[in-house]
């Protein structure tokens, strides 16, 4: 099995656990082995990016309930597999108690720790929901947001919002990974305090335990609301009723402010997957219509790598027009200038979330989705958002119904 690249196995383990709740345990094993084995870090990141990228990212993309026991099954083998420290079945057996929803039961809270959901249209779709209910609930409490700093910086000018800086790497090793939960403990480690967790990578969608059970408040955002065709803020919101008897809350965002520089805001990033992408001219005809309306635009640049030279020969084929403006700083400032402008466009990523939390119409082309309920999951519901679902069958009229949102939308009038 050594020959067998990592992803081949991957979508072997995927296979199965899709077809009939089970998996080759002789696979999973050799592939935990190469995510763990630390003379080869190529062989540890290939595996761990196969582990991640194919078998747990689509088991949550589906937003099946009953895919939710596959995972707590398979990655609590996992987990014990790589920390011994932890028994797979003492995991399990936990994980049956805290993902029941249970209303909290009332006391006084000096401190409420939120975890981040790491990435960062999650962290605004659902995270701040839960932000802005804890600041009800717990008017006197410090609230604190548990998250990589780039996060954090989302929420920086909410003077409610205490951040807590934690690492955790979307590129890092399996062990990295998981060893992240040990420095939960510490920082959660006090009396007076609750933690919620709106199904956090932190603790691996709630596997790992980081406090007692009695004060872990945890949302299984894949498996609640069933077969419902509602989206996440909306699930996170009716969640936080039933356990902190909170009214509706909605996504939100306060990042530092930046001047004003752009009426058109736009972002081609896709978080590393190209399945989200639409290729050709897609983006090139795009910015050229947006353009002609003789507005500044901002197009994000990204993090950096291919995806930065990616939209450096976009800039340079269209010539560099005055009216282009390229954003080369932190997300956050990005944020800031999406909640400014008045029309953002871009593939589902985070700066959708960002526009329908801050009510800017958006223009969301929502390709490489893996079942219709995860489209109805992440869409924005805001009532200026369009959402252009792209699927297998239709690729070939995006550009011409996203020209044609364009030429609808207010903000470009």
């Amino acid at each position: 099995m050594a020959s067998i690249p990592a992803s081949e196995i991957a979508h072997e383990i995927l296979d199965a656990c899709l077809r009939d709740g089970t998996w080759p345990r002789r696979a999973l094993d050799d592939l935990i082995e190469r995510a763990l084995d630390e003379e080869d870090p190529f062989v540890a990141a290939a595996a761990t990016r196969a582990l991640f990228g194919i078998v747990i990212e689509r088991l949550a993309d589906l937003f099946e309930p009953s895919l939710c026991d596959v995972y707590a099954r398979l990655f609590s083998h996992v987990i014990a597999r790589a920390l011994p420290e932890y028994d797979r079945d003492d995991l399990l057996l936990r994980y049956s108690r805290i993902r029941q929803v249970r209303p909290f039961p009332g006391g006084e809270v000096a401190r409420v720790f939120v975890l981040s959901r790491i990435t960062l249209g999650a962290d605004i779709a659902v995270t701040s929901v839960v932000l802005a209910a804890a600041k009800e609930r717990f008017p006197d409490a410090e609230i604190c947001l548990v998250a990589p700093t780039k996060n954090a910086e989302l929420f920086v000018a909410d003077p409610r919002i205490a951040p807590i800086a934690v690492i955790y790497g979307r590129s890092s090793l399996l062990r990295e990974r998981l060893l992240a939960a040990a420095e939960l403990q510490v920082a959660v480690d006090e009396t007076g305090c609750i933690v919620i967790d709106p199904d956090s990578r932190l603790t691996q969608l709630g596997l790992i335990p980081i406090c007692d059970d009695a004060r872990y408040f945890f949302f299984e955002s894949r498996a609640f609301g069933g077969s419902l065709d509602a989206s996440l803020p909306e699930l996170t919101a009716e969640w936080l009723t039933e356990v902190f008897d909170v009214d509706t809350q909605k996504p939100y965002l306060a990042p530092a402010p930046e001047e004003k520089i752009a009426d058109f805001t736009v972002s081609f990033g896709v978080g590393e997957n190209a399945n989200k992408r639409i290729e050709g001219d897609f983006e090139y005809r795009v910015l050229s219509a947006l353009l002609q309306y003789n507005r500044p635009v901002l197009l994000d640049r990204g993090a950096g790598g291919e995806e930065g030279q990616r939209i450096d020969a976009l800039v340079k084929r269209l010539g560099n027009p005055p009216h282009l403006h390229v954003h080369n700083g932190s997300y956050a400032a990005f944020a800031s200038h999406i909640a400014q402008s008045r029309l953002y466009l871009g593939y589902d990523s985070a700066g959708q979330h960002v526009a329908a939390a801050a009510g800017v119409p958006l223009i969301s082309i929502f390709a490489g989705y893996a079942c219709e309920r995860m489209l109805a999951r992440w869409s924005p519901r805001a009532p200026n958002a369009r959402v252009i679902a792209i699927g297998e069958n239709n690729g070939c009229a995006a550009l011409e119904r996203t020209l044609a949102a364009i030429g609808e939308a207010a903000a470009v009038r």
